[in-house]
């Protein structure tokens, strides 16, 4: 299959590589400020939102688990159509409207507290509003960075935002603890408002051209374009295969993240403002997985270093039905940052690939044919994580999830990277 005849030839060399790397760059900074601070916010909502359905509307376990399940249910629904419209326009103004429209989503929800009509349906109307934002803003986020950086760069780009991300997701939680315990849980959410507008600011300040990809739109209708997006994923050998990990590994990491915050409350016995810091100590996961990306592939090579963090992960999460009061705690945090520190290595593995593999013209599509399936077990794995909470008991569903997570990684060996030590820069000659 051949790949759109316009797309731009982003393998330029980069600049000579300083000291300091891509942070001595203005642009690439801004981005990376930018990213930092959305995904900080993001962060502390991560946390707060299920304490406003806890703490403030008395939400069950099923319903704080149809939160996530909201979040993440756009990536079914307008996925694909998304890749496809991300391939047609210009990457930057569609995050920058993605950043305006999150932020007066969120907004919505102190206003409504403040007004008296705060409600759990509100609460699932701003998750599910959220997620179709995150889908357009995801998807052009890969497509952006292959513009902004070169080819040669990427690993490193993917490494940074991802390490930036990790460190987000380390202070964001416990931010949220300490604010939920100040000023309470729905003006914690305030944060992420602001995070919004500061990427928005950042992205207006970068000034690099985005080339144009005058693709005959004529010939090929947004239903054939979607299809060509899909049949590059199912037809490919490693992306075929990490697609189907993906939405295996998803649904049992979102299982027992759904119903983690109610577990630790309400099994376990910990505070709302502790849980903040637990989460916040299992995600030093991320930045120790950021920190280890590059030296892993330096050493084992990309395949192998996929394979090895994956593999050897996903276990740890059996330790987390073990977790109770005092220093079975310290279950909880261990499995969170072995488990963290896996997945983090395994995305910019896997991003940094992707962004260097497919042809830039078909980048958006074949990142959300692979998503729709990634990120559409989300939704199904909150749903399970709260059904099987309902039914058995947090502890024994824990259990059930975290086993079957365990396994996840098996299918990793199905493909080819088990034979290779390195993940290929382009499709065979076939391929393309």
């Amino acid at each position: 299959m051949s790949s759109p005849t316009s797309a731009p030839t982003l393998t330029r060399a980069g600049p000579p590589r300083r000291p300091g790397g891509l942070l001595r760059r203005r642009n690439f900074r801004l981005f990376w400020t930018g990213q930092a601070a959305s995904s900080f916010g993001s962060s502390v909502t991560s946390v707060a939102l299920p304490l406003v359905a806890v703490t403030v509307l008395h939400a069950s376990t099923f319903q704080v688990a149809l939160l996530t399940a909201a979040a993440w249910l756009p990536w079914l629904v307008v996925g694909l159509p998304a890749g496809a419209w991300v391939d047609r326009l210009p990457a930057r103004p569609v995050m920058l409207v993605c950043d305006l429209v999150a932020a007066l989503l969120f907004l919505s929800v102190p206003i409504a507290a403040w007004l008296g009509a705060l409600s759990i349906g509100h609460l699932l109307a701003v998750a599910l509003g959220g997620g179709i934002v995150s889908v357009f803003f995801k998807t052009a986020y890969q497509v952006w960075l292959p513009v902004l950086l070169a080819r040669s760069e990427l690993p490193e780009g993917n490494a940074k935002l991802q390490g930036t991300e990790a460190v987000a997701q380390v202070a964001g939680p416990g931010a949220a603890g300490l604010l939920a315990s100040a000023v309470g849980p729905v003006l914690a959410l305030l944060l992420d408002v602001a995070s919004f507008l500061g990427s928005a600011a950042c992205l207006l300040a970068i000034r690099v051209r985005e080339p144009r990809r005058a693709v005959d739109r004529a010939a090929a209708g947004l239903g054939r374009e979607i299809a060509e997006g899909i049949r590059f994923v199912a037809r490919d050998p490693y992306l075929r295969v990490m697609t189907v990990f993906g939405a295996v590994s998803n649904l049992g990491l979102t299982g027992y993240q759904a119903i983690l915050v109610v577990f630790l409350v309400r099994e376990v016995g910990v505070s709302p403002g502790a849980v903040g810091a637990l989460v916040a100590a299992m995600s030093l996961g991320g930045v120790l997985g950021a920190a280890l990306a590059t030296p892993l592939r330096q050493r084992l090579g990309s395949a192998r270093a996929m394979l090895v963090s994956n593999l050897g992960a996903a276990p740890f999460g059996l330790l987390i039905p073990l977790a109770g009061p005092g220093i079975r705690l310290a279950f909880v945090v261990v499995a969170g940052v072995v488990i963290g520190a896996g997945t983090v290595v395994g995305n910019v593995l896997k991003g940094s690939f992707r962004q260097a593999y497919v042809p830039h013209g078909l980048l958006g599509r074949a990142i959300v044919s692979m998503q729709v399936v990634n990120y559409g077990t989300i939704p199904l794995g909150a749903v399970l994580g709260g059904t099987l909470g309902t039914a058995l008991g947090l502890r024994p569903a824990m259990w059930l999830i975290t086993g079957g997570l365990a396994l996840a990684g098996l299918i990793l060996l199905i493909g080819p990277l088990r034979r290779h030590r390195e993940l290929p820069d382009r499709p065979a000659p076939d391929r393309t």
